[in-house]
C-alpha cells in the first residue's frame, strides 16, 4: 500500500521565515528534531512562532502521535512519532505530516517500518538531487509499504519494542565507554602545557575527490557523516562512477584519522579513527586524511581534536556564508594551539583506547534495521 493511502492527514509543514519566529508561543519542529525512529528534543535551540503568526499564516498544527518525515537532508525519509508535549506545535515545510489511519495501521508499526531496509530501498527510487538529496511529498506518498493485518502488526511492535530497549541499554553502555576515554585523556594530559600547535602532530592533511555514480559498483566514496559523531561510520558512503579509477592515495586505510573540513558550525572539524577499514573505500574532498608526523600517535590526534578547548578554537577559526555549513582551512587547523605530549605517553593512551574499543565493537554489532517477513 502507498504511504499516502494509509494516512488521514498527509501534508507538508509550513513555510516559516526567520521574521516569523518569536521567543515563545507555538513550537516549531524542524528536520533536526527528526531522528531515525526518535524525536530529538534539542530544547536549547527550540524555535517558536506567536499565536498571531499561527493564525495569519494559517499554519497546520501537529499533535502527539503524528509521524513526521524529513524530506531532507540525509538520511532522507527518516521518521519519528511526535511524543506527548505540553505545548502546541507546528512543523517546517521540509517535513511531511503523516497522521495514520489506525483502523489500517498502528502508528508504532508504521514508524518501525520506516526504519527498515525495505523502506529505504523503495524510498531511494523516488529521491532526487545529486549533491543534496531530497524527496517530494508526492514521491514520498507513492512509497509502497508492507502492511499486514493489525494482529501481526501488534506482534511486530511488541518484539521490536523489546529489541529497542536492549539496544538503547547497550548504547548507554557505549556512551559510558566514550566518557571513560575522555576522562582518561584528562587524567593523563590535563596538566600539560598548551605550548605547541596541532601542526606539531600532523605532517599533511590530504583531501580526496567527490564523484557520485548512479549505479552500485565496487568502489565507494565516503560521505561527511562518516566522521561526524566521533567514530567512523562505514555505512556513510555513496558509489563512485563505474568508469572512474580511484587514486590510491585517497583510499581509506586501517589506522586513519579523518577530519571533516566542512560541516555545521558545531561540527566542522569533526573527526574519527578507522579501527578497521572497508575494502575499496575512498575519501571525498570534504574529508581530510591525516598523515601523522613520526612523533604522533593517530589515536591521540583523534582524541586531541575532540578536546573542548580545541573544538572551541576550530569553531572560532572556521567560517562561511551559509548558516548551516562552515569550512576551516588546513593552515588554520594546523595553527590551533594544543598541548605538547611526548609520543611514548601518547602511545600509552592509545593502548588504553584500543582496549576500550574491543568492548565497543561488541556493542555496535547490536545496532539494527528492522526487517519484515510474515
Amino acid at each position: 500500500m502507498r504511504l499516502e493511502d494509509i494516512c488521514k492527514v498527509f501534508t507538508d509543514g509550513d513555510w516559516i521565515e526567520s521574521k516569523d519566529q518569536s521567543g515563545e508561543g507555538i513550537r516549531l519542529v524542524q528536520t533536526g528534531n527528526i531522528g531515525e525512529g526518535k524525536f530529538l528534543e534539542k530544547g536549547d535551540r527550540a524555535k517558536y512562532i506567536s499565536e498571531e503568526t499561527f493564525d495569519s499564516l494559517k499554519c497546520t498544527e501537529i499533535f502527539p502521535g503524528d509521524i513526521l518525515v524529513s524530506r531532507l537532508p540525509e538520511p532522507v525519509g527518516r521518521a519519528c512519532i511526535i511524543p506527548e508535549k505540553e505545548e502546541r506545535m507546528i512543523t517546517a515545510v521540509d517535513c511531511t505530516i503523516c497522521r495514520p489511519d489506525e483502523n489500517m495501521v498502528l502508528k508504532e508499526y508504521l514508524c518501525y517500518f520506516m526504519q527498515s531496509e525495505a523502506y529505504y530501498i523503495r524510498l531511494m527510487n523516488n529521491v532526487t538531487g545529486t549533491t543534496r538529496k531530497r524527496i517530494s511529498r508526492k514521491n514520498l506518498g507513492n512509497v509502497e509499504l508492507d502492511i499486514p493485518d493489525k494482529e501481526t502488526q501488534a506482534v511486530v511492535v511488541k518484539n521490536l519494542d523489546i529489541l529497542s530497549r536492549i539496544i538503547d541499554g547497550r548504547k548507554e553502555e557505549l556512551d559510558k565507554l566514550d566518557e571513560l576515554i575522555k576522562a582518561r585523556f584528562v587524567e593523563m594530559f590535563g596538566d600539560y602545557e598548551w605550548s605547541t600547535t596541532v601542526g606539531n602532530y600532523i605532517a599533511e592533511l590530504r583531501g580526496g575527490k567527490s564523484l557520485a555514480g548512479t549505479e552500485p559498483c565496487k568502489n565507494k566514496v565516503l560521505k561527511t557523516g562518516a566522521a561526524t559523531f566521533g567514530w567512523f561510520d562505514p555505512e556513510q558512503y555513496k558509489y563512485l562512477p563505474q568508469d572512474y579509477e580511484p587514486i590510491p592515495e585517497h583510499r581509506v586505510e586501517t589506522g586513519d584519522v579523518m577530519i571533516s573540513r566542512m560541516n555545521t558550525p558545531d561540527l566542522v572539524g569533526a573527526c574519527s579513527y578507522v579501527f578497521e577499514a572497508p575494502e575499496d573505500m575512498y575519501y571525498p574532498d570534504r574529508l581530510w586524511k591525516v598523515i601523522p608526523k613520526k612523533q604522533a600517535d593517530p589515536i591521540f590526534i583523534w582524541q586531541l581534536l575532540w578536546n573542548p578547548e580545541i573544538r572551541r578554537q576550530i569553531k572560532e577559526k572556521s567560517g562561511g556564508t551559509s548558516g548551516t555549513m562552515h569550512n576551516i582551512s588546513k593552515s588554520k587547523l594546523l595553527d590551533i594551539k594544543c598541548i605538547d605530549v611526548p609520543v611514548n605517553e601518547q602511545n600509552k593512551f592509545a593502548d588504553f583506547v584500543k582496549q576500550v574499543n574491543k568492548s565497543k565493537v561488541i556493542g555496535r554489532a547490536l545496532d539494527f534495521k528492522p526487517t519484515y517477513g510474515y
